[in-house]
């Protein structure tokens, strides 16, 4: 071999060395994928047998499979300021889901990982729907992101459009190439910034109702057409994953796969399914709260099943002792460092995890460890009609205590075999209620009008009604007789 093919050779096997030096000393990048009303059971690595989900069952593979994955709410808007802040939503005031016409949004007090990680030198981005307040004060780009292309609120709200950075499209959008739509945008965040460490939350509009899958898609899946979505959800979750390993930094990026909430059952055949778990979206059983979740970070664990609880509230703490992050300390942070299930070591003692009702007026159920305890709730009148919209057992039911590791479906009440476990609950359940909002409750709806001297203004537009049908009365009692008239005399 000569002087120039050592030297090939050598410069070769130096990049080979010098590969991951370089990958264990950058910053690693942040790509969370949020799916939208997702069910449990809807996920092959989650017992799905009729929808393919191959992309996201590989990170599984490669990466980490959580079995006890928990949103942080039962409904879209306080999961995901959770998400981004580790905070309980109820202290920032958010009571329910933020309409397209609320004037208040999240606080711009919080800080989320987006404005985290622009202290450490982050690139940040968000691709798809926001729906943390929809005025501008409160949109992603006053939140810590430097990019934003999506949507503002969830896709069955009026003024649905499209936002290209700041401004708006103000064009009809085709909802069955909307996932299309993020993933190429989601590509592009990537392809833009693959020099620097980045962080890209892509949050995906679908399986919310309304439902839509590309004509690619449609007809693909044996569960149709909420199949179909899902699995274009998952093409979508293969096209980024791609997009990083092209880019030449996957093996330095966390890439995490997750849903807002649990499923919404009352859409029958365009909701998705619990995989087991009880009940769904908006409830306070498992299946409203527990959700699908993947993760991979380069160089961490592969392969691996954790079954310990864990929240998005555990999202912002892990990511900062991921990245050099400072974890706000003038605030509670509600979240814990979960950083250990990465590198394959034991989990702290668990925590707490509280079932926030959907309306965010108090605890409804703890989790700690293997045990669940879920407070009584009283049947009355107004139930009857919300029990045929979702399920009758949220409303009415005693105290009841499960074992979760035993009874994931929540079907076997135990308390009573169990008094000294539920009298220690309900101490932790005495603790939640003391979490309160620390700024006033935000308007999540737009707020009436006052039409007060509106009156006369009804009471002209009743009397010109009442000539005009008059009229048209007349008009019509003049035709019929004057046609009757007509045909007596040309038939006699």
């Amino acid at each position: 071999m000569n002087f120039r093919n050592w030297a090939a050779l050598l410069c070769a096997l130096a990049a080979l060395v010098a590969v991951p030096v370089q990958a264990a000393t950058n910053k690693p990048n942040i790509v969370i994928i949020l799916a939208d009303d997702l069910g449990y059971g809807d996920i092959g690595a989650f017992g799905a047998t009729d929808i393919a989900t191959p992309h996201i069952d590989g990170l599984a593979t490669r990466g980490i499979r959580f079995t006890d994955f928990y949103a942080a709410h039962n409904v879209c808007s306080p999961s995901r300021a959770s998400l981004l802040t580790g905070r309980h939503s109820k202290r920032m005031g958010i009571s329910h889901v933020f309409q397209n016409s609320s004037p208040d949004g999240m606080p711009l007090e919080e800080i989320t990982i987006a404005e985290m990680l622009k202290d450490e030198g982050y690139v940040t981005g968000l691709v798809g729907k926001w729906h943390l307040g929809s005025q501008d004060r409160y949109m992603p780009w006053n939140q810590g992101f430097d990019s934003f292309q999506g949507v503002p609120y969830s896709n069955d709200m009026g003024n649905f459009f499209w936002y290209d950075e700041q401004e708006i499209i103000y064009e009809p959008i085709d909802q069955a190439y909307l996932t299309q739509r993020y993933t190429e945008k989601a590509l592009d965040f990537i392809g833009a910034n693959k020099e620097e460490p980045f962080f890209l939350y892509i949050a995906h509009s679908m399986p919310h109702v309304p439902i839509y899958a590309s004509p690619d898609f449609l007809g693909s899946s044996e569960r149709g057409l909420y199949g179909d979505v899902v699995q274009e959800l998952d093409w979508s979750v293969g096209q980024v994953v791609t997009a990083l390993e092209e880019a030449g930094v996957l093996e330095n990026t966390l890439v995490l796969f997750t849903s807002d909430n649990g499923p919404w059952l009352p859409m029958g055949s365009h909701g998705g399914e619990t995989g087991g778990l009880r009940d769904g979206k908006g409830t306070t059983f498992d299946g409203g709260h527990k959700v699908p979740t993947v993760a991979y970070l380069g160089g961490g664990v592969a392969g691996v099943t954790v079954s310990e609880p864990i929240s998005m509230l555990d999202l912002l703490p892990t990511i900062a002792n991921l990245t050099g992050g400072v974890v706000p300390a003038d605030r509670v942070i509600d979240g814990r460092d979960v950083t250990a299930v990465f590198t394959g070591e034991d989990m702290s003692d668990p925590i707490p995890y509280f079932y926030y009702e959907a309306w965010n007026r108090r605890v409804d159920a703890v989790r700690l460890g293997e045990w669940k305890l879920k407070r009584e709730s009283s049947f009355w009148v107004p139930d009857l009609i919300l029990s045929t919209i979702l399920r009758w057992g949220e409303f009415s039911h005693e105290a009841m205590l499960f074992n979760l590791e035993r009874d994931p479906g929540e079907t076997d009440n135990v308390i009573d075999e169990n008094p000294d476990i539920a009298e220690k609950l309900r101490g932790v359940l005495a603790d939640a209620d003391q979490i309160e909002s620390e700024g006033r409750p935000l308007v999540m709806l737009g707020t009436g009008a006052d039409r007060a001297g509106y009156e006369r203004l009804l009471i002209s537009l009743a009397v010109v009604g009442f000539v005009f049908l008059g009229l048209l009365i007349g008009l019509f009692y003049g035709l019929w007789h004057g046609g009757k008239r007509l045909l007596r005399k040309v038939f006699t």
